[in-house]
């Protein structure tokens, strides 16, 4: 897919220019992250304030956070270039659209996936779980997070230029979300009752590279779609 040095400079190019253009729209990169810490922190009130209870739900509950913080990131992908006509200049440049669509996945895990892994670390600490869960679990958001991103890049290629596209995505992409939610919290979950979560891992690694190898493919024909 990429077999050479322009390839890869191309690649960190619009990699480059994805990061810095929301970097520049804080209120697009502060969303996700205040979704994550905000829902990771109302939990305990609904559930119990007791460590041992909230130890047990710990991997869910952050898992299901870092899921839907994901997915309000979604929305946002296309979506600023498609309305100011940058992503048609873009395909009219030349540029092949399999490195757009993997170069969004990449810069929206770095803008919202990373941040929500540094920010599990605190958050898991807080919650009560030990330091070998902790390593599990931030292994399998990495995981998850980063296949999250490949499939949310090609379901918000299919929604460029439709109007209120956010929930229609969320709808879109969820089915593919839970068995990555529940390997995921069940890989951490093992790891807090000293079962192991080898099995878990090892089929987040696989939908990682099963994402790699298909969604970039997805995302290029779902633009050529949607632009005509």
């Amino acid at each position: 897919m990429i077999t050479d040095t322009h390839n890869w400079s191309t690649l960190f190019i619009l990699v480059r220019r994805d990061v810095l253009k929301t970097w520049r729209e804080s209120a697009d990169l502060l969303y996700p992250i205040m979704f994550f810490v905000l829902v990771t922190i109302l939990f305990p009130f609904a559930l119990s304030p007791e460590t041992l209870v909230l130890k047990s739900f710990a991997g869910g509950l952050l898992w299901i956070a870092a899921l839907l913080a994901m997915s309000v990131s979604l929305e946002n992908l296309f979506k600023t270039d498609y309305s100011s006509g940058a992503l048609e200049a873009i395909v009219l440049s030349g540029v092949p659209l399999l490195l757009v669509g993997l170069a969004k996945a990449i810069a929206n895990w770095v803008l919202s996936g990373l941040p929500i892994i540094i920010l599990a670390i605190p958050l898991a600490l807080s919650l009560g779980i030990d330091t070998f869960s902790l390593s599990i679990l931030l292994l399998s958001l990495t995981l998850g997070s980063a296949t999250i991103s490949l499939i949310g890049t090609s379901i918000g290629a299919l929604s460029v230029g439709l109007r209120s596209a956010g929930m229609l995505i969320i709808v879109l992409a969820l089915p593919f979300f839970i068995p990555i939610l529940i390997f995921g919290a069940v890989a951490t979950s093992n790891s807090q009752t000293g079962l192991i979560p080898e099995a878990e891992l090892y089929f987040l690694a696989g939908l990682l590279v099963l994402a790699v190898t298909l969604t970039p493919w997805a995302t290029a024909s779902a633009i050529r779609t949607r632009l005509g």
